[in-house]
């Protein structure tokens, strides 16, 4: 554990995966920390994380990783948030446009 950048939080740093792909069957990014499970308002920060891939590709590579727990009233906040963004998506309407 380390506070550095972060003085006063609480923070972690882990080794990850990352997994980049770009091609016609799939488009993804993916992080798998190492022993870290993260939760509402925590942040994570990927060191030396490749920019991108190039269409057709993909890269799979270990990297260090840096979680920044969150507070309780940052934790609170982010899921209540979270729960009013979902919220929003009740008002979507499958219709088909057409006013009868």
């Amino acid at each position: 554990m380390s506070t550095g950048l972060f003085a006063g939080r609480h923070t972690i740093e882990v080794p990850c995966i990352i997994d980049l792909e770009q091609t016609t069957e799939s488009l993804h990014a993916y992080v798998d920390l190492d022993g870290v499970e993260i939760e509402a308002g925590d942040e994570v920060i990927i060191h030396d994380a490749p920019p991108m891939v190039g269409f057709g590709e993909r890269l799979v590579c270990e990297r260090r990783a840096t979680v920044v727990r969150a507070g309780p009233l940052r934790a609170l906040r982010a899921r209540i948030e979270g729960y009013l963004k979902l919220t929003e998506l009740y008002e979507v309407s499958f219709s088909d446009g057409r006013v009868s």
